[in-house]
């Protein structure tokens, strides 16, 4: 059997093409496992995985516990945000209790850039970055892949358009690093105040106007303008983005062709999507999410196999 060329998922950075390959192979089996009536393999029965999650998160703390209850491994929740984190322990001691524990795997979401990589020098598990920050999130762009490839049958050669706050999105800079990885071409849209400086580095398009970029695209991935980072104004009002940045039906109609929509969630409805976007068919937000769970099987069950007992 081939295997990962890494220990842990830090960001996607660190992959290369194999290891997706690899990772989407396996998700397209255990998609197939989350689709029977027994949703459960007994795979990783003997495996403790502890989640950390130093900030809050709904959607995708659900999905990595739903993932590694379908694989039968043992589950330890921890949520930094009630817990002795507050009162100034730091994050090698709170990590050296758990792993005092016996845990083989951390699922971590952090809200510094690199805690994953840090705690991957010094303990002895194997790490899942759940999201570092502003710096990367790589499950949400291995699913986000899959859910392209699945309907349009290959990433390669496919226009994709990541629209909105750039700036403050690890979604956005592991979604370029993982198409580009797969031979898409990667456009970034949305205000000039929301685009890093140093996106034109990262050898993709940038575009300020929302039509020109749909008209361009295959599929356009809204992102949620993310006031909880935003530690000044970026924009006048909210309005005033939606006009020019949301897209709704009419627009999506409009087109000289049919796009996908996509969305990381969770959506703020109105602003950078309408609800008759969100809910129609060239939306695939509810196929990420079922994705989600058999990406994250796929990378937890690769990366157990290379854990030694």
């Amino acid at each position: 059997m081939s295997e990962l060329s890494v220990n842990h998922l830090l960001g996607i950075k660190y992959l290369n093409k194999k290891d997706i390959h690899l990772i989407f192979e396996t998700a397209d089996h255990f998609k197939e496992v989350i689709n029977r009536p027994i949703k459960k393999v007994p795979s990783l029965r003997d495996i403790t995985i502890a989640n950390l999650f130093f900030e809050n998160s709904t959607r995708t703390k659900l999905s990595f516990e739903l993932a590694e209850k379908r694989l039968s491994a043992d589950v330890i929740n921890f949520s930094a945000s009630q817990s002795s984190v507050k009162k100034g322990e730091t994050l090698i001691d709170t990590v050296n209790n758990i792993l005092s524990m016996k845990v083989d795997m951390v699922v971590m979401r952090h809200p510094n850039p690199g805690a994953g990589v840090f705690l991957s020098q010094h303990i002895d598990a194997s790490i899942i970055n759940a999201g570092d920050g502003a710096h990367e999130h790589p499950t949400q762009a291995l699913l986000d892949s899959y859910s392209i490839r699945e309907r349009l049958g290959d990433v390669k050669g496919k226009n994709v358009v990541i629209v909105g706050d750039i700036l403050h999105s690890r979604v956005a800079l592991s979604n370029i690093y993982a198409l580009q990885l797969q031979g898409a071409n990667v456009m970034v849209c949305g205000p000039k105040t929301l685009l890093p400086k140093y996106i034109k580095d990262l050898g993709v398009k940038v575009e300020t106007n929302l039509r020109k970029a749909l008209n361009w695209c295959d599929v356009a991935n809204m992102l949620r303008v993310q006031n909880e980072r935003m530690d000044i104004s970026y924009f006048p009002t909210t309005r005033e983005y939606t006009q020019q940045y949301g897209v709704n039906k009419a627009l999506l109609n409009s087109l000289n062709k049919e796009i996908i929509i996509m969305h990381p969630g969770p959506i703020n409805r109105g602003v950078e999507i309408t609800s008759d976007v969100a809910d129609s068919d060239q939306a695939i937000i509810l196929d990420q999410v079922q994705n989600g769970v058999a990406i994250r099987m796929a990378v937890i069950y690769l990366l157990a196999s290379k854990i030694k007992h």
